[in-house]
């Protein structure tokens, strides 16, 4: 199964994944965002964050059931 995951080291935390799938994405204390709930939304509007990254910090992992 695949879910959303963002590389903390390439995040800029522009809020702009929380905006588009805020199911899935959730700011941390550290003013970066986090996969908390990587299947929360359709694929496609994961895509639509993944596509809209200006960091290109999110991607498609594997994760386990």
């Amino acid at each position: 199964m695949q879910g959303a995951y963002v590389d903390p080291a390439k995040c800029i935390g522009c809020t702009l994944c929380v905006s588009i799938c805020p199911k899935v994405f959730e700011m941390q204390a550290d003013g970066k965002s986090k996969a908390v709930n990587p299947n929360g939304e359709p694929t496609d509007a994961i895509e639509k964050a993944i596509a809209s990254c200006p960091a290109t910090a999110i991607s498609l992992k594997d994760y386990l059931k």
